[in-house]
């Protein structure tokens, strides 16, 4: 008798495991955006001041129009990056862009507004994810996922890697990190959220901007680089003033 329980009891623990199902990297990100903010991004107008300029960024079902302004003693340039294309006035009056700029400067103002609102964003068209598994940093279980883009729809720098870390009990964005090029090569940040604060339903947070002591280019080797306390703090991202509609 004790061996016929012994032999069920193996048997429930071997179809347990092979019926453990993988995380799904799009249903984390979804359950991310829900508790982060949900459909109230898709219908807002939210605005913020960075590192001395003002941003708005005007989200309507799809429909979107980011603006970024910069203001000096002799003048404003106004930056407008909507669906179709890229403006640029300079006190009040639109003048041409070169061509060759206008990636630039769409990927410049575009990337402030993407970090801002982050996760939301990342089941956008252009989004490649897959699940990494499951890491601890400070005593926290995290689902790492990895992120890229395809070429069409995914920018001038759809060839970043970006990974992120979601909180295993509560789905929120606490960690982030990403590669790029650089002049001489590979470049690698990793980002610690804090500050958070939700406002009219919409979670925003500040980071912590970190690089490698070392030169490396394993961005999926920076999490275990932060835990052992291999990474040089860079400086601070933090949005100020932010207003939602």
């Amino acid at each position: 008798m004790r061996q016929f329980i012994y032999t069920l009891s193996l048997f429930f623990v071997v179809v347990s495991c092979k019926t453990e199902v993988t995380p799904d990297a799009k249903n984390i990100v979804d359950k991310a955006i829900e508790v982060s903010g949900g459909e109230t991004y898709s219908n807002s107008i939210i605005s913020f001041d960075f590192r001395g300029r003002h941003y708005k960024a005007t989200r309507e079902q799809g429909v979107y129009q980011f603006e970024r302004v910069i203001t000096d003693s002799i003048r404003t340039i106004k930056d407008i990056l909507f669906n179709d294309g890229f403006k640029r006035f300079i006190n009040e009056e639109e003048i041409k862009v070169a061509d060759s700029m206008v990636p630039r400067y769409s990927a410049s103002v575009n990337s402030v507004h993407y970090f801002s609102v982050l996760p939301f964003g990342l089941n956008d068209a252009a989004v490649n994810k897959e699940y990494l598994g499951e890491v601890k940093i400070k005593g926290k279980t995290y689902y790492k996922i990895k992120v890229f883009f395809n070429q069409e729809g995914g920018g001038e720098d759809f060839e970043d890697v970006f990974v992120y870390w979601f909180d295993k009990e509560n789905y929120k964005l606490d960690y982030l990190a990403y590669s790029y090029e650089e002049g001489s090569g590979i470049g690698l940040r990793f980002r610690e959220a804090y500050n958070e604060r939700f406002i009219n339903g919409i979670r925003f947070v500040d980071y912590n901007n970190y690089k490698p002591e070392k030169s490396i280019t394993d961005v999926f080797a920076l999490d275990s680089l932060f835990v052992e306390g291999k990474l040089t703090l860079l400086s601070k991202i933090e949005n100020e003033n932010i207003k939602v509609k």
